[in-house]
């Protein structure tokens, strides 16, 4: 079965997120999305699994769907079937390793609820699991691994957004160099990785110590708007061993939706407080340090994969699998009528589009450009044609700052 899949989402139990970030809402966000599969997200929050628990009804084996009441009036207005959700969750593990700090986002995924019960007690003697749905926990990334393979065989270890600065195995703060590195003798039972919003598969392709991982992509809501950023194609059973498959072998693993990795907050390095952004080779010409205010710049993605990279820009793999660039269709909205992303106009425009065209995956990449003139104008059209071309003019983001794409 063809799918959209997004598995690293976050609920309003996390740190910064929407108060809207519920299974409902989640539900109705991946109808308008066209997405068929959507991760939980916070698993590890124990008032975040009892709602789960009361909402959520078992559909095929590992997965979930919401509960027809629960259902809101505005998702049936989506054909198709229910969303389906499986268990999934961030653990932002803090330590020190070979004598240096380390901070290492990892996505877990497993086959259920009754799992994510019994790794959420043991996680709970090591630390605080209660007051953020991403737990901040001193745990080194192969013992959490140890610990959830131990718990539940059968779950996944996923790095997250491997490249950003702050929180990742390679990002410039933590400086991993090697995945064996992090995960030590149990690297073996990593298969895949995060590629984030600020990298896209052919910026990891030029590093062959990743050819043998699965390259996917997620969202990492904070909201539920903000669900199918990136996300998975798959083609495979409906069921946890399917995804399993996926994601661990590649098999049913048909490809990825990609953000331009411009656009991402942690492209290009800078300082954002002196509204510096710099080039790797703008760098290297201050020695790393802020021109302004004479401090350490961050070190963005671009910058980190030209250090670890073994192959020139342009490499294309035998195993790679193909990838699509998009745009969020409000933010070509917000672009084609001049208003804010959040306005009433642009919500207006994205929700007559759905309810005439379809879903906004369909939009973005296989409704004919004629039918999207017909609703959207000619404007919007157009641009939708330069997104699918990639005729666009990108405007790196940097140190916490979203990037801009222009049509």
């Amino acid at each position: 079965m063809r799918m959209i899949a997004d598995l690293h989402i976050h609920s309003r139990y996390s740190m910064a997120t929407s108060k809207e970030g519920n299974p409902e809402n989640l539900d109705l966000w991946a109808r308008k999305k066209g997405i068929s599969l959507i991760g939980t997200g916070d698993f590890t929050h124990p008032a975040w699994r009892r709602e789960l628990l009361e909402k959520l009804i078992p559909a095929e084996d590992g997965l979930y769907c919401l509960k027809e009441e629960y259902v809101l009036p505005e998702a049936r207005k989506y054909p198709g079937e229910a969303p389906r959700f499986v268990v999934t969750g961030e653990i932002s593990s803090v330590y020190k390793k070979y004598g240096k700090s380390r901070r290492v986002h990892n996505v877990l995924i497993l086959p259920g609820m009754e799992a994510a019960e019994q790794l959420s007690d043991r996680l709970e003697k090591i630390g605080n699991i209660r007051s953020d749905g991403r737990p901040i926990l001193g745990l080194d990334s192969r013992d959490l691994l140890e610990l959830m393979l131990d718990t539940c065989p059968e779950g996944m270890l996923v790095p997250a957004h491997i490249w950003t600065p702050h929180y990742s195995v390679f990002g410039a703060f933590t400086r991993f160099q090697s995945m064996e590195e992090c995960f030590g003798d149990l690297t073996p039972y990593v298969h895949a990785v995060e590629t984030g919003l600020s990298s896209d598969p052919a910026m990891n392709w030029q590093l062959s110590a990743l050819d043998s991982y699965q390259l996917i992509s997620n969202s990492d809501a904070h909201s539920p708007g903000k669900l199918g950023r990136e996300a998975n194609l798959l083609d495979i059973d409906r069921s946890y061993d399917g995804l399993y498959q996926a994601i661990q072998k590649g098999q049913g693993l048909n490809g990825t939706l990609e953000f331009f990795p411009e656009e991402g907050k942690y492209h290009y390095d800078g300082h954002r407080k002196c509204g510096i952004c710099l080039s790797p080779e703008e760098t290297a010409q201050y020695h790393g340090i802020c021109p302004v205010c004479g401090k350490k710049l961050t070190i963005g993605v671009e910058h980190r994969i030209q250090e670890l990279a073994d192959r020139k820009r342009g490499f294309v793999p035998e195993n790679a699998r193909p990838f699509e660039k998009l745009v969020p269709l409000p933010e070509i909205i917000s672009q084609v009528l001049g208003f804010s992303q959040t306005s009433k106009k642009v919500g207006a425009k994205y929700q007559e589009l759905l309810e005439k065209q379809g879903s906004e995956f369909s939009i973005l990449r296989q409704i004919p450009l004629e039918d999207i003139k017909k609703t959207g104008g000619e404007l919007l059209c157009e641009s939708i044609e330069r997104v699918r071309s990639g005729n666009v003019i990108c405007h790196p983001g940097y140190d916490g700052e979203y990037g801009t794409v222009e049509f």
